[in-house]
């Protein structure tokens, strides 16, 4: 039997890095899972990759109209919800000097207003109010990086949304919790620091007490870990997969 055996999932942002990840480790465990994203051709690419118990939904989580359809596809399809992974976002490197009204709203929109009406909506599929929502956060939302303010303010965002929203859901059995990734070799890196990610990777081991940048893996059995009864007293909790850099 596997940890999730006749549970449904939604990934958003689940077409590659950490999300795609996830979406595998869900199907390898016995859940039917839902993953969107912005490009069809990545998104049919997920979808082969997975394999088996999976549709992918493309669509813009900063979209009502999009998030729309997302859960109107889960709910003709399966008619419930027993997990949410709210994944999906995105960052720019510029500093101060440079930031623009156009990278702030665009960050904005999909980072915190995304997530929350990415959540808004998934929470009348939840079948008596149980069940597990997992927010990706960063360890950008709690320490200082150059040129990362307005990603790392979003990310501060959505550590105070969900300290909240476990008020708001109080006297139901529905936990949400935060997984804080620090730096992962994720495609997402690539587009972020393009010929001089190697540099970065480097002098980002000088900064993490494990000597090492994680592998998208260890923040998915994380994902699993906070998606599972195993964390059944877990609520409102940020956790750091970052190999101690929050700490320091």
């Amino acid at each position: 039997m596997g940890k999730f055996d006749g549970k449904v999932a939604v990934i958003t942002g689940g077409t590659s890095g950490i999300g795609l990840a996830s979406a595998q480790q869900f199907v390898q465990e016995g859940a039917y899972v839902f993953i969107t994203g912005r490009r069809q051709r990545e998104l049919d690419e997920a979808v082969k990759q997975i394999g088996k118990n999976v549709t992918g939904v493309p669509g813009d989580i900063s979209k009502s109209e999009d998030l729309d359809k997302l859960f109107e596809t889960v709910e003709r399809e399966k008619g419930h919800l027993d997990i949410l992974f709210a994944n999906a976002g995105l960052g720019s490197l510029l500093p101060l000097g440079e930031i623009t009204e156009a990278q702030y709203y665009k960050t904005f929109d999909v980072n915190v207003k995304g997530t929350i009406f990415t959540v808004q909506k998934a929470l009348p599929l939840f079948p008596n109010k149980k069940g597990s929502i997992i927010l990706t956060g960063s360890t950008a939302g709690s320490t200082g990086m150059p040129a990362f303010s307005i990603y790392g303010a979003s990310k501060a965002a959505i550590r105070q949304l969900v300290r909240s929203w476990i008020l708001d859901m109080k006297g139901t059995e529905l936990r949400m919790n935060i997984i804080s990734p620090g730096t992962i070799v994720t495609p997402a890196y690539d587009e972020l620091f393009g010929s001089k990610l190697d540099y970065f990777l480097e002098q980002a081991k000088n900064d993490i007490p494990l000597g090492r940048v994680g592998q998208v893996e260890e923040i998915s059995n994380a994902v699993m870990f906070l998606a599972s009864d195993e964390s059944s007293y877990m609520n409102g909790v940020e956790l750091f997969v970052d190999g101690g850099v929050a700490q320091v």
